[in-house]
């Protein structure tokens, strides 16, 4: 069954941002770091259930050209219910709004390890180093 959840840009907190990581086995970081990411980066998103944070995704790269997702986490409790997909989805959607490469641009990334058939099941193709996706902008 898919949750529906509300999706907030640009609100996560270097702290959250370290929670949310923690909580999936990504390596833990200082909150410093996690303050730089979070102001380096184009954009992130929350994803909010009934008032409570529960995932979060980011997008990172020039504004125009490329555009790298990351950090697409989601905790484990409310994993395989639509909200990574949500997330990515709305990242992609971003980066063709915002876009200035014409009629394609390229959307990339790296998967956690045995993540890739979510981001295939999503238009992603597997690549060495990586995932890639081609997205057509329609004016």
């Amino acid at each position: 069954m898919s949750l529906k959840v509300e999706l907030v840009e640009n609100i996560l907190s270097p702290e959250d941002f370290v929670r949310l990581r923690n909580a999936t086995s990504f390596a833990d970081i200082p909150i410093e770091h996690a303050r730089r990411a979070l102001e380096g980066g184009l954009v992130n998103v929350s994803a909010m259930y009934n008032g409570e944070l529960i995932g979060m995704g980011r997008l990172v790269g020039d504004g125009a050209m490329y555009w790298y997702l990351q950090e697409v986490i989601v905790l484990p409790e409310y994993q395989k219910r639509g909200v990574g997909t949500q997330i990515v989805e709305y990242l992609c959607s971003y980066a063709v709004k915002n876009s200035y490469t014409g009629r394609f641009t390229t959307i990339g990334g790296v998967s956690a390890r045995g993540k890739e058939p979510f981001y295939e099941k999503l238009g992603f193709e597997i690549i060495p180093n990586g995932i890639r996706k081609m997205v057509e902008i329609k004016n």
